[in-house]
């Protein structure tokens, strides 16, 4: 779907890069139909130098060579960035965020025109080409709009569509914030080997490989994984034993409680966004 369209990138840090990278070695898209901005001109001459995309200083110049822009700024500097570059921005382009925690209201708001926009958020393991990535669509998209940004975030992960509303909110709470809480169990499982004995090396990577294990065997097989756990859990055994242990420690209710707490969070950080993008467009 996106050999032959031009895409830019608002921004070449790190997210932006990972999705050159996914775009480029996937070969879902050519690298001489990707231009990238950024304002440190080494960020430019790396992704230049890896991926053989063209490059540019000039956020205006990513817009008008573009059919697909993907702004990959900070949610902070969106709005200016966005104030910048409306001019240059009309209903023949696609118009994909990936601001975390800005929803399409803000957008919509900093560049005050009709225009077919994208939500997305991608998290931190599309470095690793296994993002999961949350798309949602502004009211002007045009058919075939939402394939064209799947396809994008489908080069370095899985991707799903959602309504936006506390959706989007309930998908940061989940998965984007969800790895940090596995980083945070990997290390703790870590913790527990070097307790028991183990070399910090042997228990991080052991730690680090049965929940990669586990993961696969909950994708690959289809199973629920209460079926899993109970073809793990033999009668008086250890698995068993260790269950018990997460359950009096309360787990479930502290992993259900983290994702509310983090969703109530984006809603909240949504209803500021909107807040300040629609203060900064009226002294525009």
């Amino acid at each position: 779907m996106l050999q032959n369209k031009k895409i830019g990138f608002i921004g070449s840090g790190n997210m932006g890069e990972a999705l050159v990278s996914g775009l480029v070695m996937s070969k879902a898209a050519k690298p001489e139909n990707i231009i990238c901005s950024d304002v440190f001109p080494e960020t430019l001459k790396n992704v230049q130098e890896k991926y053989g995309v063209l490059t540019t200083t000039s956020n205006i110049e990513v817009c008008e060579k573009s059919e697909i822009i993907i702004y990959a700024t900070k949610p902070q500097i969106l709005g200016s960035v966005l104030k910048e570059t409306a001019s240059a921005l009309d209903k023949s382009k696609l118009i994909i965020s990936i601001a975390a925690g800005v929803p399409l209201a803000a957008i919509a708001a900093g560049l005050q025109k009709e225009l077919r926009l994208i939500r997305s958020m991608p998290n931190i393991c599309a470095f690793v080409k296994e993002s999961a990535t949350a798309v949602c669509a502004g009211q002007f998209v045009q058919e075939g709009d939402v394939e064209l940004a799947r396809a994008v975030f489908d080069s370095v992960g899985k991707t799903v569509f959602i309504q936006e509303n506390i959706l989007m909110d309930a998908f940061t709470g989940l998965s984007g914030s969800g790895p940090a809480y596995i980083f945070t169990i990997v290390d703790a499982m870590a913790d527990a080997g070097v307790k028991m004995g183990l070399s910090r090396k042997d228990s991080l990577f052991l730690s680090t490989q049965t929940v990669l294990g586990a993961a696969r065997l909950l994708l690959e097989s289809r199973e629920h994984p209460g079926q899993l756990k109970d073809r793990v859990a033999s009668p008086g055994g250890t698995a068993i034993a260790g269950i018990h242990t997460l359950e009096q420690g309360g787990l479930r209710t502290t992993m259900i409680n983290a994702v509310e707490s983090a969703t109530k969070r984006s809603m909240e950080l949504g209803e500021m966004m909107v807040k300040d993008f629609i203060k900064n467009a009226e002294n525009g």
